[in-house]
C-alpha cells in the first residue's frame, strides 16, 4: 500500500473532485462517488498517511496523478 503524507481530509476531497468524484454523504467520514467507485475520507487532520494511499488505489488513481491534482 502506497504511502502519501501531510494531506489534510478538505485538500483530498477537492484533488478526488477534480477527477469526477462527487460527495454523496458527509458525517464523521466524507463519502463520495463517481458513478463506478466509492470512496470514504476521515475527517482527520492530517489524514493517515497508509489510509490516504488506500482511498487513492480504490479511487483508481496513482500517487503520482494524486499529488499533481493537490
Amino acid at each position: 500500500m502506497p504511502k502519501i503524507a501531510c494531506v489534510n481530509h478538505r485538500d483530498a476531497v477537492r484533488a478526488l473532485q477534480k477527477v469526477g468524484f462527487q460527495i454523496a454523504r458527509e458525517g464523521k467520514h466524507i463519502v463520495m462517488t463517481n458513478g463506478q467507485r466509492i470512496v470514504t475520507i476521515p475527517r482527520h487532520d492530517p489524514v493517515n498517511a497508509y489510509t490516504l494511499g488506500g482511498i487513492v488505489q480504490d479511487a483508481g488513481l496513482t500517487v503520482e496523478e494524486f499529488r499533481k491534482l493537490l
